[in-house]
């Protein structure tokens, strides 16, 4: 298995589910169950599969957010909406927002080739220590080839993000400092997004960039040394190679028609990311609107 390509077709797929994240229609179907502001929607929909967990749940399985942060809105905001309903709510933002951005595609025979490839990848996926992904995959497949396609990438996503948990926890980073390097690299978020969205105040910032460059992982100017370069390589090559499961199962010819029909699918989605401050200008995101 070339784990280059499986870490690319990961990349490409990518959005389709994230950009949940960013959509109007997931704050608006939120908002009318009952969860208005911003954090409490993003940890209510991410962590309702799960059920109505508590802090202690959500802040290990998300890994790099401040579980201070975890705790303003866990289980706090499971007494304004019940799980099940966060669900169905966030299923109907992917629908809203996944017709409003493939348009005419949205029913295309690429669309539904790309949903019976991405599922059958999913047959492949192994559900043991991986608690966010095992939650996801409990769900119900939804009836329309989008909605399949947008809960195939989803599943893919988390499957890779539990492994990479492991990776992180693996070279010895806490969550914060997890954050930190991915930020270093340049092809993230940018500083102030990440300290904001995931609550580390400039002073826990500092503290962990200080612990890094102690550990010659970061330098003085906040980028990466050549070890923790180095580091975050093997970071995502151990991620990948935990997470193979899924594109063994397809193989190499599903991988390729996946990707090739995704291609335009991925695109069509990229202006969901076009929002200023978030993106640093190295990612794959920030040019793209």
């Amino acid at each position: 298995m070339d784990t280059a390509e499986a870490a690319r077709i990961v990349g490409r797929l990518e959005p389709i589910h994230s950009m949940i994240y960013f959509v109007p229609e997931t704050a608006a179907e939120l908002a009318e169950v009952g969860i208005t502001r911003n954090r409490d929607q993003y940890f209510a929909q991410r962590s309702a599969p799960m059920g109505a967990v508590g802090p202690g749940v959500v802040a290990a399985t998300f890994f790099n957010f401040n579980p201070a942060l975890v705790a303003r809105s866990v289980p706090g905001v499971w007494s304004l909406a019940a799980p099940a309903d966060v669900l169905n709510a966030r299923l109907r933002a992917a629908d809203a927002a996944l017709r409003r951005l493939l348009g005419d595609d949205v029913s295309s025979a690429a669309t539904r080739e790309a949903a019976d490839l991405a599922r059958k990848a999913c047959d492949g996926a192994a559900v043991e220590d991986r608690p966010l992904y095992a939650a996801h995959a409990d769900l119900p497949w939804p009836d329309e080839p989008h909605l399949q396609l947008w809960h195939a990438v989803t599943l893919l996503r988390e499957h890779r993000g539990d492994a990479h948990l492991h990776a992180l926890s693996s070279a010895g980073l806490a969550g914060i400092e997890a954050l930190v390097t991915h930020v270093a690299t340049g092809k993230g978020f940018t500083v102030g997004f990440a300290q904001q969205s995931r609550g580390w105040s400039p002073e826990q910032w500092s503290a962990a960039s200080a612990a890094l460059v102690e550990r010659g992982l970061v330098d003085g100017d906040g980028g990466l040394t050549e070890a923790g370069a180095a580091l975050r390589a093997e970071i995502e090559d151990h991620t990948t190679r935990m997470s193979l499961g899924p594109w063994r199962h397809l193989g190499a010819e599903g991988m390729a028609r996946l990707a090739e029909v995704s291609r335009p699918l991925s695109k069509a989605v990229l202006p969901a990311f076009a929002i200023e401050g978030v993106f640093a200008p190295g990612s794959p995101r920030a040019s793209k609107g």
